[in-house]
């Protein structure tokens, strides 16, 4: 398995906050703490599993939380960014809020 760095990493969500049309969290402390999350992920389990959640075991039992997470779609316009963070709203980011926890959707019933 080919081993990803903090820059193919951070490519790789800036692609894909393009692509969404979402924006990527300005605060570059935090930014960094997932990038090196989704980085290490990446390299432990082959896969960019979202860096707020555990594995489930294997690729098909974490498809959902594979980032972008399915769960984003919903979070992001209902409270202006993904669960941890990552993608905000374009709104969201110029509102200049705070981003606060949210409810994890992945284990609701």
């Amino acid at each position: 398995m080919t081993q990803k760095t903090l820059e193919q990493t951070r490519l790789f969500t800036r692609m894909v906050a393009e692509k969404q049309g979402w924006v990527l969290n300005p605060d570059t402390e935090f930014y960094e703490s997932l990038v090196e999350g989704l980085t290490a992920n990446y390299n432990r389990y082959g896969y960019y599993l979202c860096p707020c959640r555990d594995s489930d075991g294997s690729r098909e039992a974490d498809k959902d939380a594979i980032c972008p997470c399915v769960w984003s779609r919903k979070d992001i316009p209902e409270f202006g960014h993904c669960y941890c963070a990552l993608y905000l709203s374009h709104e969201f980011a110029e509102s200049g809020a705070p981003c606060r926890a949210i409810a994890d959707r992945r284990y609701e019933a």
